[in-house]
């Protein structure tokens, strides 16, 4: 316990070497810390509570010592032992390439008849396939595998299709 030896304010914080009331280098002390009586409930509405702390009353609360604010929650980093608590919405990895991949899937089957679903259908496929690689490489930075099978079973379905579409076309002429 550490006591300013201008005001005799006493602090149990003992990393906090001067008084916050006046600057004061503060000094050790082998003193138990004082007793605080507790708090008694306002008599009249809008009345700031007191307190009575090492026999001075107190009507405001601005002459307690800060307390530090309380430390937000941080994700813990790869190698780091976290504290067991866990995020109720982790938070999901790039998924850029498997929804580019289940946008052109989904693009290439609407185009197969207008001959779109060969070209879409290939780069569906490969930007699927990009994506299911890069989430399965590196699940903490890259997400999203779902998206990317999605895309790439709809580019080879429309690429098949747009294939036996064409086939049958040559054949019919």
């Amino acid at each position: 316990m550490k006591r300013c030896p201008r005001c005799n304010q006493t602090y149990t914080d003992d990393g906090l070497n001067f008084c916050l009331n006046d600057g004061e280098l503060l000094a050790f002390t082998d003193e138990p810390p004082p007793t605080i009586f507790g708090d008694r409930p306002p008599e009249h509405e809008g009345e700031t509570p007191t307190v009575l702390l090492d026999r001075a009353r107190v009507t405001n609360q601005t002459n307690w010592p800060n307390a530090a604010p309380p430390v937000p929650w941080q994700p813990a980093s790869p190698g780091v032992q976290s504290s067991g608590y866990v995020a109720a919405f982790p938070r999901s990895g790039d998924q850029t390439l498997p929804t580019i991949s289940l946008i052109l899937g989904v693009a290439s089957v609407l185009m197969i008849c207008c001959w779109g679903g060969l070209p879409l259908g290939a780069a569906a496929l490969v930007t699927g396939f990009l994506g299911m690689r890069n989430a399965d490489s590196d699940p903490t930075r890259y997400g999203g595998r779902g998206l990317a099978i999605a895309g790439m079973v709809l580019g080879i379905f429309s690429f098949v299709a747009s294939f036996i579409y064409l086939i049958f076309a040559l054949l019919a002429r």
